[in-house]
């Protein structure tokens, strides 16, 4: 059995093999890439079938290499470790994990025996994996804030990406009567506010705002802005 490992720190690759190599005796081939960039290319060269994939890299992010790893081989089997438990992540990997495939998501802080549990039941039993902690963090998340739809979702990251209700209305193929509403229940559910006090208008700019909420409660996130910004551009070159 091969196995990729995907992970820019030194430190944790060595854990990650080590790991592997306990859990996994089936294991006969660990190849290791530093970025998701280099991750890709390794896949193809080796027609790679099981990945542990980081999502914070400085060159290529987990989501997008895992992105271009599924479009090219769907049935990859992808356990994603980090740091964060960030919705975007979640959402991220939502939105890209094919049908015939199975995928994990746990933190680096997990102990070593469910490090190891992750591992056998993603790369080697085709099962779907998501760390309690994980489910822990997104349910606090839930309680201080309503769960984003997924139209809601879209609409905020164009909105972060600086487009206009009306670009936004053609992007998603919406109405622009549609995308308002939208924004107000985006409004409404990350708790935007509009203060005001006697007779001056204290209104604060509330997709600025809204915006500034949605990091603060990593519903967003850089890794997530970025691929939405690649995905942008290619939308954009093809009007």
């Amino acid at each position: 059995m091969k196995v990729l490992l995907v992970e820019d720190d030194q430190f944790h690759a060595g854990y990650l093999t080590e790991a592997l190599r306990q859990a996994l005796p089936e294991v006969d081939e660990i190849l290791h890439a530093v970025n998701g960039l280099e991750g890709e290319t390794l896949a193809r060269q080796h027609s790679v079938q099981a990945v542990v994939m980081d999502l914070q890299m400085k060159e290529r992010n987990g989501i997008d290499a895992a992105r271009t790893i599924w479009r090219e081989r769907p049935q990859t089997r992808i356990l994603f470790w980090s740091n964060y438990a960030d919705e975007a992540y979640m959402r991220g990997i939502a939105r890209i994990v094919p049908h015939e495939s199975s995928y994990g998501y746990v933190l680096k802080t997990a102990t070593r025996d469910r490090l190891h549990l992750a591992l056998r039941a993603v790369l080697l039993e085709s099962q779907i994996v998501v760390d309690q902690e994980i489910h822990r963090v997104q349910q606090r998340h839930i309680r201080t804030h309503d769960a984003l739809t997924d139209s809601e979702y879209a609409v905020l990251m164009d909105m972060a990406l600086g487009l206009s209700d009306k670009l936004i209305a053609k992007r998603q193929g919406l109405s622009l009567r549609t995308v308002q509403n939208r924004l107000l229940s985006l409004y409404d559910k990350l708790g935007v506010d509009i203060f005001e006090s006697g007779t001056a208008d204290l209104a604060i700019n509330k997709r600025t705002r809204a915006i500034t909420r949605a990091l603060n409660l990593r519903a967003i996130n850089a890794e997530s802005l970025e691929s939405a910004e690649r995905d942008l551009q290619k939308w954009l070159s093809r009007l």
